[in-house]
């Protein structure tokens, strides 16, 4: 009988159990996913180090009917320079990553550092000292993001002063979203559209060692769309660190890297037009769905040969037995 891997309804294998030795082959003909490790036998190319880390975080709420685990192990870095695009399902675990990176919530497990910040383990006063000075955060209702009392402007330049920037950085960001002539309009008074644009200028201003915003494109049109990604990808460039959770291809296509989230769970990982599976630190990897289809058993069979993974769907013979 040949040992059979299980995956669960996410399509998550587990690779941390013994496998068959080299001299285990995959039946001839049989459909396979395959994965191969070439060494190039050179130096490991420099990295800088992450200015947002995340390490087997867990997310759990607490509801009237029970627990709700939104994040189920996620590790993921981000680098200064960056512009990373968040993408998923509804329910994938998009907004909770994200209100874990801009210091809105703790996780229930795993480490979360953000700027050198362990959010485990500092105080309430050092981290809304970090989400003044040097953390930008967009929140996917734009009314959350800006005083409706004050005008647009004067939103500005409120955030100017908590950040150091000066009076022409104000109007420099507000003529980038296409607010100048609604400058002296309350905020609360703008458009759902425009309080967007508003919400990001602001996150932008000031020069926020990392931004970090939850669907900042959702109600705008391809023209303001166009206006805010040029915005936040200038602030990655500029060597701030971008974080999007986003449906919006338009937005997806101005990152330089996109996780894909299923299940709260990491699956993919593309940039530079390749895509990798997330393997996470147990050996775990989530399936996409195309490849979970080829195991309805929800087994599979590993084999390793000459650097070479084959996960196989195991098929069954007269008696009923594994092969």
């Amino acid at each position: 009988m040949r040992e059979s891997r299980p995956t669960d309804a996410s399509g998550r294998a587990d690779a941390s159990r013994p496998v068959p030795g080299p001299g285990h082959r995959a039946p001839s003909g049989s459909p396979a996913l395959v994965a191969g490790h070439r060494s190039s036998g050179g130096p490991a190319a420099r990295r800088e180090p992450a200015e947002i880390r995340c390490a087997a975080v867990v997310r759990i709420y607490t509801t009237a009917t029970g627990e709700t685990h939104a994040l189920r192990g996620v590790d993921a870095e981000f680098r200064a320079g960056t512009f990373t695009a968040v993408t998923g399902p509804s329910g994938s675990g998009k907004s909770s990553l994200l209100q874990l990176l801009a210091l809105r919530e703790r996780p229930s497990g795993g480490e979360v550092e953000v700027l050198g910040t362990d959010l485990a383990t500092s105080s309430g006063r050092a981290v809304r000292r970090l989400r003044r000075s040097a953390l930008a955060w967009v929140p996917q209702r734009p009314s959350h993001a800006v005083l409706g009392h004050l005008t647009a402007g004067e939103h500005l330049r409120v955030v100017a002063r908590q950040r150091g920037a000066g009076a022409d950085r104000v109007a420099q960001v507000l003529e980038a979203v296409d607010l100048s002539d609604r400058a002296g309009v309350r905020a609360s008074l703008l458009s759902g559209g425009e309080q967007q644009r508003l919400a990001v200028a602001a996150a932008c201003l000031g020069d926020p060692a990392a931004v970090v915003a939850d669907e900042p494109t959702a109600e705008l049109d391809d023209d303001s769309a166009a206006r805010v990604g040029t915005l936040l990808a200038g602030r990655a460039a500029a060597g701030g660190v971008v974080v999007v959770a986003t449906h919006d291809a338009r937005l997806v296509a101005r990152a330089d890297r996109v996780l894909h989230l299923r299940h709260g769970v990491l699956s993919t990982e593309s940039s530079g037009g390749r895509a990798l599976a997330a393997i996470d630190p147990t050996g775990r990897v989530q399936l996409p769905p195309e490849a979970l289809a080829l195991f309805p058993t929800s087994r599979a069979s590993v084999v390793v040969e000459d650097g070479v993974v084959r996960l196989v769907p195991p098929s069954e013979d007269p008696t009923g037995d594994v092969l």
